[in-house]
This record gives structure tokens, sequence and C-alpha cells, in this order.
């Protein structure tokens, strides 16, 4: 099982010398690069972890940094992989309800953010990983697991009030946790090798249930 051991700042880059344009190249522009090489660095560690601790040193190694480059956006492994966790979140969550407002109806809408959420955790795995997986946990990702489905389970209410009738919000909330949990669980065992399914298959079954969920909405206002 993966964890993420956090380590104490050891040096932190000069702020003068951290923004001076370089090779043409703004300072801020750097710092930026150097802050999405170490997102990706961690996320490549995470998704194809074999259950050892990933630590600043480690981080810094994969992405060809030095431990000065990582302080200079994060203060500890911890504080980067809820950075990295956020990234792939706003990334799925932005493609989903895009897909979801462009649908027409009911089940094109659900079938278009389904679709959105299962090509980006299939076109790379380590995202998938990251939010899935159940080998992969520590203190943070759990943590943000958690507030990623009290996201999801909030935006798939929202949205379904939009084109559903759900009179009482408490249990159609209750609703949309249950089919956010039951997506993650199906997506988790789909990313770890336990369900024969391609991509097409695994939303055409999600579609299925979640659609069986919906078609009971009624149900929620007595």
């Amino acid at each position: 099982m993966a964890s993420t051991t956090g380590e104490t700042q050891t040096s932190s880059p000069s702020g003068g010398d951290s923004l001076r344009a370089y090779g043409g190249e703004e300072g801020d522009i750097r710092v930026a690069r150097r802050r999405a090489t170490l997102i990706d660095a961690v996320l490549e560690l995470l998704g194809a972890s074999d259950g050892g601790s990933v630590t600043v040193r480690g981080v810094c190694r994969e992405a060809g940094l030095t431990t000065r480059y990582f302080y200079e956006s994060f203060d500890s492994i911890e504080t980067l992989v809820g950075a990295t966790f956020d990234e792939v979140i706003a990334e799925i969550s932005d493609d989903a309800l895009t897909a979801f407002a462009d649908g027409e109806d009911v089940e094109s809408k659900v079938t278009g953010a389904i679709a959105a959420i299962v090509r980006i955790i299939d076109e790379d795995r380590r995202k998938g990983r990251l939010l899935f997986s159940q080998s992969l946990l520590s203190p943070t990702i759990a943590a943000k697991r958690m507030e990623s489905t009290a996201l999801f389970a909030g935006l798939t209410l929202r949205s379904a009030a939009g084109v559903l009738e759900l009179r009482s919000h408490p249990k159609a909330l209750a609703a949309a946790n249950f089919q956010v949990g039951g997506l993650a669980r199906l997506l988790a065992a789909w990313l770890d090798g336990h369900l024969d399914l391609d991509r097409e298959g695994v939303v055409e079954v999600s579609v299925g249930l979640m659609m069986a969920l919906a078609d009971g909405a009624d149900r929620f206002g007595s």
C-alpha cells in the first residue's frame, strides 16, 4: 500500500534569484514549469507505485530537480500530493460537466459525462489510480477522496435538478452519494484489473446503473 512521507524543509530558493529572467524565460514561468514537472513526477510515482513511500527526494529525482526547487512551490510531500489530486479532479469535473451540458436528454447527458471520466482515466491510468485505486492510500489521498466524493455528489445533484424533478433535497443528495460511491468502486475494480470490460463496456454498465437510479428519482419526494 503506497504512502507518502513528509520531510522537513532544508533549503529554499532566493525569491529574487528564482524570479529573475533567464534564457529569455521569465522567472514566474520557470517556477510554473518546475511546479508542473513536480506534479507529473509524483503522479508517475503514485500511478506506478509498488507500495513504497513517496518522498521529497524521490519526487525530485524523478523530476530531475533539486529539493531547492521542490520547496519553491510546496512545503511538504503531502501538499504536493494534494495539489496533484486537485488538478486531476478539476480536469475531470470540467470535462464531465461540459459533456453533460452538451447532451440533449438525460441519458445522453449522463453518457457524455461518464464517457469523459472514463476516457481521462483510461488514457492516463496514473490519474485513475490516484483517484480510485484501493491499493494506493495515504492520509492525504483518503481525505481528498472524501472531498471529491462530496464534490461530485453535489455536482450530480445540481446537474440532475436541471433535468429531473427532485423534490426532497436530503434524499436526493443521499442518492447522489450512492451513485458517486458506486461509480468510484466500479472504476477502481476496472483499473485494478478485476473487470474484463473495455472502455465502452464500462461506460455502458455505468450509465445503465445511473439511469436506473435516475428513473426512481420521483420516489425521493415521498
